[in-house]
This record gives structure tokens, sequence and C-alpha cells, in this order.
């Protein structure tokens, strides 16, 4: 990995654990293991770093999100797999983090990457249901776009949740509820006689 590199992704843990006013250039040195002078070679600043740092996990998440929802099946068994791939819930969403980070959303440049992934998430999520909904998978009075915005909410929150009981339970528990809710519009053959 090179310097650049060990800086953002050291950036993107600490994000993670401390958000941005936490993360201060010296704990970023000491957790990329560099000089004090790399950062500033690299990047303008702590924002720009940042910056990098931030678009970097927001193209994690959506790589992870996508190698899920790109699965065979049918919609509902693709959002499924979404909804029930492994995280490690109780460190929360490292985008959905950054929404409660009240320096990231003042600044409209490191906002930007954060509204994108969680626009991108639901919108791929309303493709698939609208695909689910052409294929008559879905009843055809599911909304996709309510939908898919009711389904990242509920992992969103799931999060919080979790985080809020120290246990992965509550998590759990919203997103099979989606998913019941989801299984629910399905439409089902009429039976063959």
């Amino acid at each position: 990995m090179t310097t650049s590199e060990r800086l953002v992704e050291s950036t993107r843990e600490l994000l993670w654990e401390r958000g941005f006013t936490g993360t201060s250039p010296k704990a970023i040195l000491q957790r990329a293991g560099v000089g004090q002078g790399s950062m500033y070679h690299h990047f303008a600043g702590k924002s720009d770093l940042a910056l990098a740092a931030i678009r970097r996990t927001a193209e994690v998440m959506r790589t992870t999100a996508d190698t899920a929802l790109s699965g065979d099946g049918s919609a509902l068994e693709r959002v499924r797999a979404y909804l029930l791939r492994e995280r490690d819930v109780l460190r929360g969403c490292p985008v959905g983090r950054l929404t409660m980070d009240p320096d990231v959303i003042a600044d409209p440049a490191l906002r930007q990457p954060v509204f994108e992934t969680l626009d991108w998430l639901r919108g791929r999520i309303a493709g698939i249901l609208r695909e689910g909904c052409e294929r008559g998978e879905f009843d055809a009075e599911l909304d996709p776009e309510g939908t898919a915005a009711a389904v990242v909410a509920t992992v969103q929150g799931g999060y919080v949740l979790a985080r809020a009981a120290e246990s992965p339970a509550p998590f759990d528990t919203a997103v099979h509820g989606v998913l019941a809710l989801l299984t629910a519009r399905t439409t089902h053959p009429a039976p063959t006689a």
C-alpha cells in the first residue's frame, strides 16, 4: 500500500470510529504509520484527506451493496440478500454514521458523496423492486421508490437501534420486519386445479 493509500484507509477507519472532529491529523499519521509531512505532501489538509476517505468509503459501500443486489434470483431474493448480508452491526454503517457528523453535513464537499451513495442505494433498490413489479413478482400497488426508501431507512435505523441496545438483535428484528412486509406484497399465483 502506498503512503497515500495508508493515509486514506487510516482516515476511513478513524472517521467511522470517531467522526471528523475526533479525527486529528496526529491520529491519522499514527494509524497510518507515516511521518508528519506525509499528509501534506499528498493532501491539501485534513478536509482534503477526509474527502478522499469518504469517497473511498462510499465506493466500498456501493460495491458491497451491489454485489448482494446483483445476485441471481427474484427481486425479493436479491433485496433479501442485501438485507441479510453479513455486517458489523454494532459499528454502524460507515456512510450512514457520517450523516450524524455535523462537520461532514455542514461541508457541502464532504456531504456530497454521503448523499450520493444513499441516493444511489435507494435508486438501486427501487430499480430492483420495479423489475419485480414488471415481472409480476409484487402486487401492482407496490411503490418501488417509497418501498426502497423504507428499506434504506430500516437498515440505517436498525444500526442506530442496535448501537443503542449494544446488541444486533434490534437490527435483525428491523430487517426481518421489512422483509415480512415485502413478502406480504408478493403475488401468489392461483392454485391450479
